[in-house]
């Protein structure tokens, strides 16, 4: 094999979530999550906008797994909507539900596509949320059942299981400032969401082992691993406080490294521990999944965190993300030492560009740009020995994008959300050559 290809087993892949791009927000006995009540709270989401229809991929599983195929997608990464399977958070398992997932996943094997399941991404039955959500204890042991159901109901057809997407999203910004749903700001609450997923999450690995499947299980984060903004001692502490905050919160528990000091001791978290919990947080897992978007630049101030952003000159996304693929790598590496040198996969990756149809067609050449930049930072790290196994592009179809709406796309696949006509853009062709050549 040349030197520059990517490994013949490395998976090129695409990944959406269940609330932004299944619509069906109330068929066949789907019930509401906490993302339809927040999109409701004026001034929350751009123009009020909502999950109701998004990509209607409800009903175009067969149109978009045919998609798939033509660009030469080897594996799709999807997650279940909770409140589909088990309506209003309860214990009563909808077949209707479990169908629509069965039928995807026997959708994506006919077409030779591996089906690559998220249990958890973000999407919580608002009755749970009601009883306190991720701030109470015991939405970590209905996760559990959620996830045995999903063993049980679609364990034959599934051959990557997600625990959980980036906890730091829907726990930081869910309960602590509350810009997202639930839409809570309160430290404690923060503090107490983080430790029960990281335990809804083990005890979801637990269960898994008792069930006899084989395909590997493992869980996503979105390491954030600022750069210091100046080479002064107070601007490497604040990048040191960001990592501890951003990152170790999450990982440390799970990898049996116990929550770091620095979190109970400066930053004031009060994490609920019962006995035997860091046990069962840091059930072992096959592998864990890097979603990465972009780097900042931090420096030191004087709030609880100790460390703001800092400016920035690269060019940006149409998010205003700055567009820094070295910071891939410094995170790979990053990660790699801190989890013993575990498979890792890319679960997200990609770029919100301003795109436009002209005579049938996207020409999407900052995407394409990124998605380049980013793959050749993937096989610098391979050659320097990391266990990356996989990419999967953010992603395949433009969809609701949170509190943004409809306003940033970020699809390989164009949506027009009036009609829901498919287009693939220049950068699914892009992929689609990738994938074949296995060569950026």
């Amino acid at each position: 094999m040349a030197d520059n290809l990517f490994p013949k087993d490395f998976l090129f892949g695409s990944a959406t979530a269940s609330y932004q791009v299944e619509g069906a927000a109330y068929e066949d006995g789907r019930t509401e999550c906490i993302w339809d009540e927040f999109s409701r709270i004026p001034g929350k989401v751009w123009c009020g906008e909502n999950g109701n229809v998004a990509a209607d991929q409800y009903h175009r599983v067969e149109e978009d797994v045919a998609l798939m195929a033509k660009i030469g997608l080897q594996a799709y990464r999807f997650s279940v909507s909770w409140s589909r399977v088990l309506p209003n958070g309860g214990r009563e398992v909808n077949e209707k539900g479990i169908a629509y997932y069965r039928f995807l996943c026997q959708t994506l094997h006919r077409y030779g596509i591996k089906a690559c399941l998220t249990i958890y991404h973000w999407d919580l039955p608002k009755e749970l949320e009601a009883k306190g959500g991720w701030a109470n204890r015991e939405t970590s042991y209905a996760f559990q059942f959620y996830a045995e159901t999903l063993y049980r109901e679609l364990g034959d057809l599934v051959d990557m299981w997600i625990t959980m997407n980036e906890p730091f999203c829907f726990c930081y910004l869910g309960y602590g400032n509350g810009v997202h749903a639930p839409g809570r700001a309160d430290w404690n609450d923060f503090a107490s969401a983080v430790h029960h997923a990281n335990l809804a999450h083990g005890l979801a690995v637990e269960s898994y082992r008792k069930t006899g499947l084989k395909a590997p299980i493992g869980i996503v984060w979105n390491p954030i691993l600022p750069r210091p903004a100046t080479g002064r001692d107070e601007d490497k502490i604040a990048a040191e406080r960001a990592s501890v905050f951003n990152n170790e919160i999450y990982m440390g528990p799970v990898f049996g490294k116990g929550y770091p000091t620095l979190a109970t001791s400066e930053f004031g978290l009060k994490f609920p521990i019962e006995k035997g919990d860091e046990e069962i947080i840091s059930a072992p897992i096959d592998f864990y999944g890097i979603n990465y978007y972009n780097e900042r630049p931090v420096e030191r101030d004087s709030s609880l965190l100790g460390f703001k952003d800092a400016g920035t000159w690269e060019e940006e996304t149409a998010m205003k993300w700055p567009i820094v693929e070295k910071g891939l790598l410094r995170v790979l590496r990053w990660m790699d030492s801190y989890s013993g040198h575990l498979p890792v996969y890319i679960t997200e990756n990609g770029s919100a560009e301003e795109d436009c149809v002209k005579e049938g067609r996207i020409h999407d050449k900052g995407r394409i740009d990124y998605i380049r930049k980013h793959l050749g930072v993937m096989k610098e790290a391979i050659a320097e020995g990391i266990p990356l196994k996989g990419y999967f592009y953010w992603s395949f179809i433009d969809n609701y994008e949170w509190t943004f709406g409809y306003t940033r796309r970020f699809g390989l696949v164009w949506c027009d959300y009036m009609t829901l006509r498919r287009i693939p853009k220049d950068s699914a062709w892009y992929m689609r050559d990738v994938i074949r050549s296995r060569e950026e």
